[in-house]
């Protein structure tokens, strides 16, 4: 069970006291994850942020609660809760940490992993990096780029279809169209094109076209 307390979006860590809001009250922190650690027999972990701002980076205080409640490994934002996803992620030195933890943030590539072993870190977590490149991963241990990401996409989408039912699947899918095609010449057109599409057919062939597959 992973406890997410790193979420920045206002929503959830602003109107709902949840997510990186957790980061201001480290005593509530504490108790809800010796709570869960207590009801599981399963492994929990937690992802949080460096801080709430640059006047709180107090994720080392955090991540030793952590440890102190049970916790067994922490997945590490390299931004504040105030950064959001804006600038560089900063990944710190973690050699000292009571448990071990997980690099995240701005990990989109293979070379994003030099150093992050010599900084203590036991392994890397890749999050808005892999949207739209599901196959990231194998290229990082060594894979290729697949050849036509056309395919990719249409197998995304019928396994989206399979599992959410069409009617749920299609709106869900224009964002995942979206992030495919990013970069892509008239990658807008077809966004446009894409969002005005409400059945899996029309999509298919839109997603042949773009892709030169027709």
């Amino acid at each position: 069970i992973d406890i997410n307390m790193g979420c920045p979006v206002p929503k959830v860590a602003t109107r709902a006291g949840a997510g990186a809001h957790l980061m201001r009250d480290h005593a509530l922190a504490g108790k809800i994850m010796r709570a869960v650690v207590g009801a599981v027999d399963i492994p929990v972990s937690i992802k949080t942020r460096l801080g709430w701002d640059d006047d709180n980076r107090d994720w080392r205080n955090l991540i030793q609660i952590a440890a102190d409640s049970g916790v067994r490994f922490a997945a590490l934002h390299g931004r504040t809760r105030a950064q959001l996803y804006l600038g560089n992620a900063v990944h710190p030195d973690v050699s000292d940490a009571p448990i071990p933890i997980i690099a995240n943030g701005d990990i989109k590539v293979a070379s994003d992993l030099t150093g992050l072993e010599t900084l203590g870190y036991a392994g890397a977590m890749i999050g808005r990096g892999i949207l739209g490149r599901p196959w990231v991963l194998a290229e990082i241990m060594g894979g290729g780029v697949p050849k036509n990401v056309g395919e990719i996409v249409l197998r995304h989408l019928e396994y989206a279809i399979e599992y959410y039912g069409e009617k749920t699947a299609i709106p869900m899918f224009r964002k995942h169209a979206a992030w495919y095609s990013a970069g892509m010449p008239n990658s807008s057109e077809f966004r446009i094109k894409v969002n005005r599409i409400d059945n899996a057919d029309a999509l298919k062939v839109a997603i042949r076209e773009f892709w030169g597959m027709i």
